[in-house]
């Protein structure tokens, strides 16, 4: 759409990354961690978490590099290796994964005021639901105003959302203690949290959710000023955002021991800052939450049009979601995403799950589009594919989209049986638009192996169909 004049310049993208990738998670962290996992899986799992998405960044940086022609990302990526389906199921489980983090986001925000006013609740009373709506409603006539408007807000609100995680990261340092830090560093005094093993596995989705937005500036690529930028947005962002991570994690760990950070109520982080300094502390974070909550549902609001007026504008997906206001937002796209999102918003009246049920069930619907983004730059660096007279270059990428890959598949192992077979279960409904969209086109359905993929996943969506019908599975 950069018909419409709208570009984007390396500070909007770095905070759209930024924005994206920051948003309910961080403030929920400590207790989220320390739920699953003691001092040492968590440094492990960092470690691990550090190296993977910063392959993964990479990744998304080489191929906006070396594949110029290739706009909106995850979609175009899996699109362009794996044929038509793959690259749709990639953009259908990106665009369930963003407004799934809303719902989410939008329950843990009135949640936060029901610390402060008991009628909201846990964030999904009849008021929460029906204020969190004209919320929804409001952000939704924002956008419509235009992406660069928007683009220009979320740049304010990444910068002020940052400054409350930064002053809690300097008062947890100077309140920091070792002997907290190091009391049970494996976990051996509390043997329900499992080997060091299950603790990093069962704290790799809660890693994902708070990285889910790392790929912003690739979504973004087509709006760029200089194509150059998107990668380096993506990289600068990353870096920062794991810095903060980090840091927020860690120092938890030495102000409040494990067990205490696992029974707090989330947002956590500002009953940690309240236990440090008093009211005010959960106040100052209370409102860095909500001013960085209205931030991210707003990155995300963009971000799950765009991908739908991506794929819907290359035919992947029916024609109408590439209908465009004269702001040149594309508004059915904008339309579709947030009435998926009241209807869940009215469903968790009714549903027993929570916030970190909905976290990981958004983070294991993104896990298969990374994969195929990571495969893809395998691909081009093992055929050579714009590689050409570049042979160190070219190894460099390969090692760097290996481990990359490999980091996606241990995510999958990680997240669990549960929750991909739950992904199936959210997977299987988009064939009615990709078959839509293909009969648009006159082409027939499925190629061969495609048919063999997609039965895959209707077996998924039946097993788990099946589990949530009988009760073996729940959110």
């Amino acid at each position: 759409m950069a018909e419409h004049g709208q570009k984007l310049r390396l500070g909007a993208l770095i905070a759209l990354v930024v924005g994206s990738m920051i948003g309910g998670g961080i403030f929920s962290l400590p207790q989220n961690m320390a739920e699953r996992a003691e001092v040492g899986a968590v440094l492990i799992g960092w470690g691990i978490t550090a190296v993977g998405m910063l392959m993964l960044a990479l990744v998304f940086q080489n191929l906006a590099n070396r594949k110029p022609a290739l706009d909106s990302g995850v979609y175009a990526y899996a699109k362009a290796g794996f044929g038509d389906y793959m690259g749709f199921s990639s953009a259908w489980g990106y665009w369930i994964s963003a407004w799934l983090g809303n719902v989410g986001y939008f329950v843990l925000l009135f949640s936060t005021l029901g610390y402060y006013f008991p009628v909201f609740g846990q964030g999904n009373t009849p008021l929460a639901i029906g204020c969190a709506s004209l919320l929804l409603w409001a952000v939704h006539f924002l956008v419509l105003r235009g992406i660069k408007e928007a683009a220009f807000i979320n740049q304010v609100t990444t910068v002020a959302k940052v400054v409350p995680l930064v002053m809690f990261i300097v008062i947890a340092a100077v309140a920091f203690k070792a002997d907290i830090f190091t009391q049970d560093i494996w976990g051996a005094g509390n043997p329900g949290l499992g080997s060091v093993l299950q603790q990093v596995r069962h704290m790799m989705l809660v890693t994902v959710f708070v990285f889910i937005g790392i790929e912003g500036a690739s979504v973004y690529s087509g709006r760029a000023e200089r194509r150059a930028d998107v990668g380096r947005a993506t990289v600068l962002g990353f870096l920062g955002v794991l810095a903060l991570l980090v840091l927020v994690n860690v120092l938890s760990l030495g102000v409040m021991s494990q067990g205490e950070l696992a029974g707090l109520q989330n947002p956590s982080l500002a009953a940690v800052l309240e236990h440090l300094v008093g009211r005010w502390g959960a106040l100052l974070i209370s409102l860095g939450l909500a001013v960085s909550l209205l931030g991210a549902l707003l990155s995300w609001a963009l971000l799950c049009a765009e991908i739908l007026y991506a794929t819907a504008r290359d035919a992947t997906m029916p024609r109408f979601l590439k209908k465009e206001n004269a702001n040149g937002v594309p508004v059915n796209a904008l339309w579709m995403t947030n009435l998926m999102i009241q209807l869940f918003l009215l469903i968790t009246l009714v549903s027993a799950g929570t916030y970190n049920s909905l976290i990981y069930l958004a983070s294991s619907m993104i896990l298969v589009p990374y994969l195929w983004s990571a495969a893809y730059a395998v691909l081009l660096a093992v055929r050579g594919e714009t590689y050409e007279g570049l042979a160190a270059v070219r190894q460099r990428d390969l090692l760097i989209a290996a481990v990359a890959l490999l980091y996606a598949i241990w995510l999958l192992y990680a997240g669990g049986l549960k929750y991909l077979l739950l992904s199936a279960l959210l997977y299987a409904p988009g064939v009615i638009l990709f078959a839509k969209a293909k009969r648009e086109q006159g082409q027939p359905l499925f190629t061969g192996w495609e048919k063999l993929i997609f039965a895959a996943v209707l077996v998924g969506a039946g097993l788990a169909a099946y589990g949530l019908y009988s009760g073996v599975l729940a959110l």
